[in-house]
């Protein structure tokens, strides 16, 4: 099977570093934004637990939707209008919610929470397989940067909002702002991609060996469902934490400063651990022990904060954080390993974010399920952890000697 990088245009790397960053940056911030500020917009919406978990479910729902059809969007537009189109639905989500408060700002916040969802699926479904196109020889350390940027923007967006609103911003100004960074990110990406058509052109216009083109029969591998249903459960750990952290923190007498600033720790643990485990795993195509390792630290992490919450926050966060941001990146990695043809290891990345957000987005609203029937939060921590333990069973099965088999092409 020969590799389409070949006839890649490359982009010089430190733009091509710089662009990975710039547009990664951006598909956090407004997820992570709202949890600090839950009293603040619950006081002035009304919205209850579940109502706010939406916040968080209809974004990662529409993030895998968005996911299982990306790879048609590549094909069809290229990946600058599709990077370019994901920039400015994040963008104009982010503006509409500095609409002044009134009887439709519920329904608005959940609309805005959707569209940003639905730009952030086709960019962080596309960014991959680019990755891979882009820097064949550099895909550990490169997904590193891109899950670290990934977790450095969600660490950003849980500090920055609160201390607006501290500052005097009100809550709508503190969620708006994050459109300013992905309207500056879009000339930039813009440009970097231009110089990278030709590959993406090729596979619309069907120039592509049918062999890699072809990527439907992705579906009909049980790999495939293992990788989706794996990422799915991990995931729901992140989706959990961003909404609920900061507000579960603020039951115990917290400001949202204070608790952002926990988010924001949890985060920064995220981005260090996601860009230093894979580099560390980049010796052995088998990542096993070090997936492992990521979801040892998530059951630690929701179990100290089921049974021991005050004990040691920051510590558990950290624990925590580093569980989750390298369990994500050593994913991303391990779904682009099955593979050596870019175009199907991106498409496989994309199916597998694709379910696996849709399966991810339920935890939040999970999580408030079991907060509203036990009237805590230990059970739902503890869930996760148990969850974690499970992801950890399912992982045993990425032995690489077997991905060629698994991932036989008819």
């Amino acid at each position: 099977m020969t590799s389409t990088s070949s006839t890649t245009h490359r982009v010089p790397p430190l733009l091509w570093l710089l662009v990975v960053a710039l547009v990664t940056l951006n598909l956090r911030p407004f997820l992570t934004a709202p949890g600090p500020l839950a009293p603040a917009i619950q006081q002035a919406t009304g919205m209850d637990l579940r109502s706010f978990s939406w916040l968080t479910l209809l974004p990662m729902a529409l993030m895998g939707i968005g996911g299982w059809l990306a790879p048609a969007a590549l094909q069809r537009w290229g990946a600058r209008a599709s990077i370019g189109a994901s920039l400015l639905m994040i963008a104009l989500g982010c503006a509409l919610r500095l609409t002044p408060a009134g009887d439709a700002t519920v329904s608005l916040l959940i609309a805005t929470a959707g569209l940003c969802g639905a730009g952030v699926a086709l960019a962080q479904s596309i960014l991959p397989g680019l990755i891979k196109r882009q820097s064949p020889h550099h895909v550990a350390p490169m997904m590193g940067l891109y899950s670290a940027t990934l977790m450095g923007g969600g660490a950003l967006g849980a500090q920055l909002s609160p201390m607006l609103m501290q500052q005097g911003s009100s809550w709508q100004a503190s969620l708006a702002i994050w459109a300013i960074p992905a309207l500056l990110a879009l000339p930039l990406a813009w440009h970097a991609l231009t110089l990278m058509r030709e590959p993406a052109a090729s596979v619309a216009s069907g120039r592509m060996a049918p062999s890699h083109a072809d990527t439907g029969w992705l579906l009909r591998r049980g790999r495939t469902w293992l990788l989706l249903i794996s990422f799915g459960l991990m995931n729901g750990g992140y989706g959990s934490t961003v909404a609920w952290l900061a507000p579960f923190y603020q039951a115990h007498g917290w400001t949202a400063t204070q608790s952002g600033s926990l988010l924001a720790v949890l985060s920064i643990a995220q981005a260090a651990s996601a860009l230093v485990m894979p580099a560390l795993a980049r010796r052995s195509l088998d990542r096993r022990s070090w997936v492992m390792l990521a979801l040892l630290l998530q059951i630690i992490g929701f179990a100290g904060l089921g049974l021991w919450p005050d004990a040691m926050p920051s510590f558990n966060a950290i624990v925590l954080g580093l569980g989750l941001g390298g369990c994500f990146s050593l994913f991303m990695l391990v779904a682009l390993d099955h593979l050596p043809s870019s175009t199907q290891a991106g498409a496989l990345n994309s199916l597998m974010q694709g379910g696996g957000f849709i399966l991810a987005a339920l935890a939040p609203l999970v999580m408030a399920q079991l907060h509203q029937s036990s009237g805590h939060w230990t059970t739902g921590w503890l869930y996760q952890a148990g969850v974690a333990a499970l992801v950890c069973l399912l992982a045993t099965r990425f032995n690489p000697q077997g991905y060629p088999q698994a991932m036989q092409q008819p």
